[in-house]
């Protein structure tokens, strides 16, 4: 059995934490806004028995540094960059979610080179629409209103319903558990600060501003796969049309039923998808 082995090293002065798991031609998982690695966790065991599986916390998530500095898509970019420069790694298999999406789609226009397949899982940098719950981040004021909601009252009392419900029957979607780590995360400061930084980065009050049109056409020598949740609040699935558009030979896959995480919703279907994806 394959040991996951996690690294923390330092890219650009500053702490970087990462997943390095098995051997084999590599796979690049990107998180998306409070994400980490953790997201991709589950996924590990079910892939690196053939695949090199690399996780990396971006800067401003997980245990990698909240750095005061840039947290565009081009920087996230060129750190993963410099990650695969530090593990002598010359192409990777892409595999971007929401946010992630939107770097591995910046990535593929500044290295393309480097680049095996892409895999598009439920990603920004689509079209204009976006959850409101993220445009009200890029409000003037927002700063001050996210320490109070995500303060230890807040959260506690949030939690107590939450309790009360499961007693009753309930159960957390994967989603909703996921959504809820991401949120309890921002109690941070630091970690507030750099999620407020990025999202202002591609998202104002009327939804997304970067767009991959005008890049999207790069990546057309670059098999693509497009996998989205019909049930995703976040953003909507018919942007999958447009990436499909886009990328001449395109493949787009549906989990019916699935929300804004569908890696997370059905993980079998998920790792054999992306198995066989690498496969052909």
């Amino acid at each position: 059995m394959t040991v996951t082995r996690e690294h923390a090293t330092m890219l650009n002065g500053h702490e970087f934490a990462y997943l390095d798991s098995g051997e084999g031609p590599a796979l690049l998982f990107i998180h998306g806004l409070t994400g980490s690695q953790r997201n991709w966790a589950h996924l590990i065991d079910a892939l690196d028995h053939e695949h090199r599986v690399l996780a990396p916390d971006l800067f401003g998530h997980g245990a990698s540094a909240k750095v005061m500095g840039d947290y565009s898509l081009g920087a996230h970019a060129a750190t993963l960059r410099d990650l695969l420069d530090l593990l002598g790694i010359d192409r990777v298999t892409l595999v971007g979610h929401s946010f992630g999406g939107g770097i591995a789609m910046q990535f593929c226009y500044l290295f393309p080179e480097r680049v095996e397949r892409l895999v598009l899982v439920a990603s920004g940098g689509l079209g204009r629409d976006v959850s409101p719950l993220l445009r009200a981040a890029t409000v003037p004021g927002a700063e001050w209103v996210l320490p109070v909601i995500a303060s230890g009252w807040v959260r506690g009392r949030v939690e107590a319903v939450g309790r009360l419900l499961t007693s009753r029957g309930w159960r957390a979607s994967p989603e909703v558990t996921e959504v809820w780590r991401g949120f309890t995360s921002l109690a941070d400061a630091d970690t507030r600060r750099a999620f407020l930084a990025t999202t202002r980065g591609v998202i104002d009050p009327g939804g997304q501003t970067v767009t991959a049109h005008d890049h999207l056409p790069m990546a057309i020598a670059i098999p693509t796969l497009v996998v989205w949740g019909t049930r995703d609040r976040m953003i909507p699935a018919w942007h999958a049309t447009t990436a499909h558009e886009a990328i001449a030979g395109s493949r787009v896959v549906l989990f019916v039923g699935a929300g804004h995480f569908p890696h997370l919703d059905e993980p079998e279907r998920f790792a054999e998808l992306l198995s066989d994806f690498m496969a052909g």
